[in-house]
This record gives structure tokens, sequence and C-alpha cells, in this order.
């Protein structure tokens, strides 16, 4: 996160004796990315925050592949996901690389049993449906319909939800997610032109603290496996952090489109970047003004990315049949473009209320099985007439 953010109590200086109220020294801890090169924050915690008592079982969560090397575009029906109770239970792997994971959550009830942290990925879950609280050692963000939640790796988190209908969208990054460059300047600062900027984020406030000792369970996701950690001491001890390496949220309503005359090209709608991906953000907005425009997206090939659409709500005015929760995958090696009668339906159209996430993936996407499970087995022929 290119701002300073700090939350709690924290020393002058860093690297120096933090002294308890009544006696004895807060443990400072780095939290940081790209070894000690890229974003990092100092937090201080009320105990060690290194008191393993006991790793209890380790098991696989390893996505079943159906197809390794894809061709066919695909339409899949996530609303047809069928919700379960536990938090990561419901989290089910739809496509995959070695830079992401791109996935369907419905968890029915919070997430308090145990905590979480994956020590692999940089997490975004998008919020479709549901409302609550994402709790977290660095303090707490409450979010709702239309939010990005970026979480780091290595945050140890919990997710309250005041709801019971809850669907999310969720990528696992193996690079950090970013704001794109060309929107800031050299020290990080979104600019004039930034379709958002600084105000628009949440950024993690009311810090919770606990001087706890017992068995607290941490499921921790790590090169395909999870393990169950039991700690010394409650995960959320800290008293106070500051620094640039912290979860954050973001509403997709807080997106300002950029138009043009005519049909501009999908990176105008790009909101975070990773080293393997870009997200896009298709919002309601203007149409093109050019007397003779087309509104429509032209035909284009997948020649370098796969296109991976999660379609959130209103008209999409390229597509039919497309309804809320459903995702498409256009691969590279094949182009694809408007649905026939999309294009000419669009000309004289003046807005769209249109609410889509795109996630556009430099290398190839495995499908999953469980993927298949929610293909509607005819998308990729919807381009004969």
């Amino acid at each position: 996160m290119p701002i300073y953010h700090k939350v709690g109590n924290i020393p002058h200086k860093r690297h120096i004796q933090f002294e308890k109220p009544d006696g004895g020294l807060y443990y400072e801890q780095l939290f940081g990315t790209e070894g000690f090169h890229g974003h990092s924050s100092l937090l201080y915690h009320v105990h060690r925050p290194t008191q393993v008592k006991e790793i209890l079982r380790s098991y696989s969560v390893e996505p079943e592949i159906a197809i390794e090397k894809n061709i066919k575009s695909l339409l899949l029906k996530g609303f047809e996901l069928q919700p379960k109770d536990d938090f990561l239970e419901s989290r089910t792997d739809m496509l995959v690389n070695n830079d992401c994971i791109i996935g369907l959550a419905a968890p029915k009830k919070s997430l308090r049993e145990y905590f979480y942290k994956n020590a692999d990925a940089d997490e975004m879950l998008f919020i479709h449906k549901g409302k609550g609280t994402l709790r977290t050692f660095m303090g707490n963000i409450p979010f709702e319909y239309g939010d990005y939640l970026v979480i780091p790796r290595g945050m140890i988190y919990q997710i309250d939800f005041e709801t019971s209908d809850n669907r999310l969208l969720y990528v696992e990054s193996t690079s950090p997610f970013y704001t794109p460059k060309r929107y800031k300047n050299e020290s990080g600062q979104h600019l004039e032109h930034s379709p958002f900027c600084e105000r628009d984020f949440k950024l993690p406030e009311q810090l919770e603290t606990y001087d706890e000792k017992g068995d607290f369970l941490i499921k921790i996701k790590k090169e395909g496996m999870m393990h169950e950690v039991v700690y010394a001491t409650h995960p959320f001890d800290v008293i106070g952090w500051d620094g640039y390496n912290f979860p954050y949220g973001f509403s997709i309503h807080n997106f300002e489109p950029i138009t043009g005359r005519v049909h501009l090209p999908p990176p105008i709608h790009q909101t975070f970047e990773t080293a393997g991906f870009v997200v896009c953000s298709f919002c309601p907005r203007l149409y093109d003004y050019h007397p003779k425009s087309i509104p429509a997206p032209y035909n284009h090939s997948n020649i370098d990315s796969d296109e991976v659409l999660y379609y959130v709500d209103g008209d999409f005015m390229s597509r039919n049949n497309i309804e809320q929760g459903h995702i498409t995958l256009h691969p590279k090696g094949i182009p694809h473009g408007p649905a026939p009668g999309a294009m000419e339906r669009s000309i004289g159209q003046t807005e769209t209320l249109e609410l889509a996430v795109m996630v556009d993936t430099f290398r190839p996407l495995k499908v999953t099985k469980a993927a298949m499970g929610l293909d509607d087995g005819q998308y990729y022929k919807s381009w004969v007439e």
C-alpha cells in the first residue's frame, strides 16, 4: 500500500526498547514483503509472536485439475455453488496457474473458531453479497456489497459476517497487489487523472489487543497444504504498528470510470496490478459520445492473456443471457467479442449500469473439476449466428 498508516501505540524510534506500563518490554516484529526491500510495517506485541505449542495436522488443499491446457471459452454459473458454514471449506478454486488462484466462496457463518493465515499468497476478496468486518492483528475493516478487501500474505485474520447469504469472489496472488503505476507519481501518490485516490481506501482501525495465554488454533496455508498450528498466546496481541504493509478495503462503487468519444480499451478500467495479472472494475458509466460511436467493445484477439469476467450486477451489454455470479473465461489463442446482435443493440445507447470484475492473466489458466461442475457446456458456441 503506497501510503503510510499507523494504529495504536508505538515508540518514537524503530528497534529501541518499548516498555510496558507494568514492567517488561513489548516485542517488535517486522511484517514485510520481498525480503527487507518491499513494503513493510513494524508491529509491537504483548507476547512473543513466535510461540508455537503444537502442529496438529497437515493436509492437502491443492485444487483438482480437470483441464490442464484449455482452449474452450467457458461460462460458470457461480451462484450454483452450494453454501457451507465454514469460511475455508466454502472457498472453491475455479481457475489456477502459477501466479494466481481464482475462486468462489459462499460462507454462511463467521470465522471465529480458528484464525487463518495465507503464507504463500496475497489475497483479494470481492464482496458480492454480505456485510461484516474483517478482523486482523493490525485492526478491523468493515465491509459491504462491492468492497474489495486486499489482505497481504502472512496476515492473521478472522472474518465476521452480519449476514448468512454471503457470496465472495477471491483471487490469491503469488505477488503483491498494487494500484497501477500509471496512476501514481514517483512517490506513489495517486495523480489527478487516477479513477480513485487515497480518500477512497478503507484503512484498518479499531485495533483489538488481547493479553491472553492458552491454545489458539491458526490454520496456515503453505505450498498447497493446510497446517493446523497451535500458538501459546492470542494472535491479536498487537498494541500498535506503523508502516506501509497492511490490509485495506476499496469499494468498486468508488471507481470513477474514464470515458471517451470512441470506445476505450479495458486498461482504463484497471484497479490493481500484480506481476502475473491485472484486475479491472467495470462500473456504471456514460457511453462513448462520438456521433458514429459503437459502445459495444470491438472483437479482440486473446494473444497474450486469458480473460476472466465475474458479473456482479446490471445488464452487461456485450453478452446475452448473463446473470449475477456468472464467470466467463476467454482463453488465449482464440479471439472473442460481443455476442451476435450486441454490437447493433448498443448503437444509440447512452449509458450502462453494468458492474463486473475482470481478471486478465498473463499465463494460461487451468480449469478445476469444481469449475467444470458449474460449466453450462454451451458457452463456447455462443458466437455462432
